[in-house]
């Protein structure tokens, strides 16, 4: 079946029933669902592991009918889901798909089931307004669990995994052989030739310059995303093949996030056996919360967004030369994003900084612990935690230069501001030591919306509203113009659609729509 060649040629041509672009979470669940019906699979996936934007993922998904909720007596129905979908979307509720949120939220109860044989736990639910119930479930010890279980899973029903490997070309033939050219890390192509479909799962394009540009603007073009080798692979195939991308320009960001810490917290670097999460999860089910909250806090502030109040309380912005940019009331991170390097450093006094330590006033929210106050970031995170009796030592802290910082804010204070930036006006003045900074942030591209254009089965629509033959989509790449707000419902759709992109690649004449009591 394999065939060799010469370096850079097309070489080991493989044939197999089915093709899956993508190792996230969307793309293991189809594989898997398609191998477990018996045919022969093959996942193509770029980076040296699997995992994808879902291994990035603060790891919630949100769903209604869980043994988790039936646990706690909490009656919820997807349908009750689907209408509080409608609240997340707001003023944007007219271009979100309640067709496919529907889909969603109906396979949502079978889909944590089936999350839950694979091996994976999860605490919770936990609330999230304007959720009605208590949806959102956490999965333990951390995301890498999803690729740990999933890849395990598609070994075991025998996928051919392929690491490294980059699908390039899409080649879909009318009579049902569909050829995907992909280049390995050494540089060789290699062909995979589908009998029944291809399904693509190469996550969302946040990563790329030339579709953000394309869809988006050319401001985002240049934004960091948060996962950098998310890079729109499988939407660029689905384009190339006549697809269509729908709310391509609704994208999140740029939205300031804290950077990363230097060395992951021990609690990221568990492995997710089921030893280890089994006991995570008596301990949450058990241990009092004072206790367990320290250790969470730890996990959950790795790289959480600082929340608008604390500019309205008077905090600015600086970059890295100790200059502020903007006014901080009016879309800040945008300003931000044009900055050396996309980082700002949020500073304050003591007067504000009083302020943080209880609610209503935190600085960040905090999946499935609630909120994150100042005291949790200097003790969970001192690399961006910075506090000094004067602006000079603060300033060495934060590594800017110091007369430059100190001139920023004796000018803020005195009501003056750059060109083009707004003086503090009714915000007080930032004169109380000991003086606090918080950073670097960084504004990135958190995830874009804009998504293949699909059907409820995950069949990828042509720009002229024909279905492309065995051709399907899930993830981000099948996101239909969904709008998913809210936590736990990337990751849902995710693994909802990868599953029934799967079973209709694998089925091909036999339509998969309806929820599978079977969990099959």
């Amino acid at each position: 079946m394999a065939e060799t060649a010469p370096s850079g040629q097309a070489s080991a041509r493989t044939h197999v029933d089915v093709i899956v672009i993508g190792g996230g979470g969307a793309g293991l669940a189809a594989a898997s669902t398609a191998a477990e019906l018996g045919r022969r699979v093959v996942l193509l996936e770029k980076e040296p592991q699997l995992g994808g934007s879902t291994a990035w993922s603060v790891g919630s998904v949100s769903a209604t009918c869980t043994p988790h909720q039936i646990r706690q007596g909490i009656k919820d129905y997807p349908e009750h889901h689907h209408e509080d979908l409608k609240l997340f979307a707001g003023a944007q509720a007219e271009r979100d798909n309640f067709e496919l949120a529907r889909v969603l939220t109906r396979h949502s109860p079978e889909m944590f089931r089936w999350l839950l044989s694979a091996g994976l736990e999860f605490v919770g639910p936990f609330p999230e307004p304007p959720h009605r119930r208590a949806r959102m479930h956490n999965v333990l010890p951390n995301s890498r669990a999803f690729p740990f279980h999933l890849g395990r899973l598609c070994r075991k029903h025998g996928v051919q995994i392929e690491l490294r490997t980059r699908a390039e070309r899409l080649h879909l033939n009318e009579q049902g052989a569909h050829t995907v050219v992909a280049r390995t890390a050494d540089g060789i192509l290699r062909e995979f030739v589908a009998a029944n479909g291809v399904v693509l799962a190469g996550g969302d394009f946040s990563a790329s310059p030339e579709l953000k540009a394309r869809f988006a603007s050319e401001a985002l073009a240049a934004v960091t995303a948060v996962n950098e080798a998310a890079t729109g692979d499988g939407i660029r195939l689905g384009l190339e093949c006549g697809g269509s991308v729908v709310n391509g320009d609704m994208v999140r960001g740029p939205i300031l996030r804290f950077v990363p810490p230097p060395e992951r917290a021990l609690i990221h670097r568990l492995p997710p056996q089921r030893l280890v999460t089994r006991a995570m999860r008596f301990a949450f089910d058990h241990v009092p919360q004072a206790l367990l909250r320290p250790a969470l806090m730890r996990f959950l502030t790795t790289a959480l967004a600082p929340e608008r109040s604390l500019y309205a309380h008077g905090t600015i912005l600086v970059d890295r030369g100790g200059e502020r940019f903007a006014d901080e009331r009016k879309r800040p991170e945008q300003a931000a994003a044009l900055r050396p390097e996309g980082m700002a450093y949020l500073v304050f006094d003591h007067a504000i900084a009083a302020r943080y330590d209880t609610w209503p006033n935190y600085i960040s929210t905090a999946p499935s612990v609630g909120y994150a106050y100042l005291e949790d970031y200097r003790r969970t995170r001192p690399d961006i935690f910075h506090r000094a009796g004067t602006l000079e030592a603060l300033a060495a802290s934060m590594g800017v230069p110091a007369a430059v910082f100190a001139h920023t804010i004796a000018r803020y204070n005195a009501g003056e501001s750059p060109s083009g930036v707004a003086p503090r006006a009714d915000r007080p003045a930032l004169s109380k030591p000991p003086y606090y900074a918080l950073g670097p942030a960084k504004a990135y591209v958190i995830f874009t919306n804009g998504g293949l254009k699909v059907t409820p089965r995950l069949e990828v629509v042509g720009a002229a509203g024909n279905i492309i033959p065995g051709l399907y989509a899930a993830g981000s790449n099948g996101q239909g113009g969904m709008l998913l707000e809210g936590h736990g419902h990337h990751l849902g759709w995710a693994f909802v659609s990868g599953r029934i992109a799967g079973r209709n690649a694998a089925l091909l004449d036999r339509g998969y729509d309806q929820p599978n009591p079977s969990g099959a």
